[in-house]
């Protein structure tokens, strides 16, 4: 009986070091953003939720405020003016955590200027940094980039996670396959083939990248080559576009669904 009290003791107590183990592995963690309309904060809540990490909301002493247009004026403003938002001071010790994952929507074509208040104002030393981003169009390569510019001495990941505003509500979905994709969590996703060979577009390829950017706010140019993949959830394509001399990389997905329209998931430039 003794031998037997002994035991149950004993894996209560081992079960209980496994659970504040666990615990603190995840605090290592942070989920760390800025967000205005809402859409990085919802990508935000999905990676907390994937990680079990710690979020923190980063929040300005002056907000930004008012129509896109007034906040674009602004920021033109601030960036001619060499002059940074002041951030209230984060709640978490960033001291604690040795990876961050960073959010931020796309300005300017790189990361929103709070970021780069906090980049200034806080030591990122030896952290590694796992980025993601909310945008218009396009701009999470040339914002990582940025990013190692101004964080030498941290680890920034060469591949961050971007969706576009229009298609946050992917965001699940599309954040999963990347987490799994990188070893960030455990779990299985459907293997995605690989493009099929450049060639010219045809005129029905050319009524699917109208249809998926013709309503965009800004010309994107006109597409002269296409790749494209099948997978489980549509058909994928790659367009090489054409604008005004200069060339860039549109992404457009289709869903299977009957009447399902055309969407550009990103622009390269």
């Amino acid at each position: 009986m003794k031998r037997y009290f002994f035991m149950v003791v004993m894996a209560a107590f081992a079960w209980a070091f496994t659970a504040c183990g666990s615990k603190e592995q995840g605090a290592k963690q942070l989920v760390l953003y800025y967000s205005q309309t809402g859409a990085t904060q919802t990508v935000a809540q999905e990676l907390q939720k994937a990680l079990g990490a710690d979020i923190e909301a980063i929040e300005l002493v002056n907000p930004y405020s008012g129509t896109y247009a007034e906040t674009i004026e602004r920021v033109g403003k601030e960036r001619q003016n060499g002059e940074l938002p002041a951030l209230k001071p984060l709640k978490a010790d960033l001291s604690k955590y040795e990876v961050i994952y960073l959010g931020y929507p796309i300005w300017y074509g790189t990361y929103a200027m709070p970021i780069a208040s906090l980049v200034n104002e806080y030591d990122f030393e030896g952290k590694k940094i796992v980025t993601f981003c909310t945008f218009g169009s396009g701009g999470l390569e040339p914002a990582i980039e940025d990013l190692k510019k101004a964080l030498p001495k941290a680890e920034i990941a060469e591949l961050g996670f971007g969706i576009r505003n229009a298609r946050v509500a992917a965001t699940a979905k599309e954040l999963n396959r990347f987490l799994v994709e990188n070893n960030y969590v455990e779990g299985t996703v459907e293997a995605i083939p690989g493009y099929s060979e450049m060639r010219p577009v045809t005129e029905v390829e050319q009524q699917i990248f109208d249809a998926a950017c013709g309503d965009y706010q800004f010309p994107l140019g006109t597409p002269v080559l296409v790749g494209k993949r099948g997978t489980s959830d549509g058909v994928d394509y790659i367009y090489e576009v054409e604008s005004n001399g200069a060339k860039s990389t549109i992404y457009v997905t289709v869903g299977n669904d009957e009447g399902a329209k055309p969407e550009f998931t990103r622009v390269v430039r």
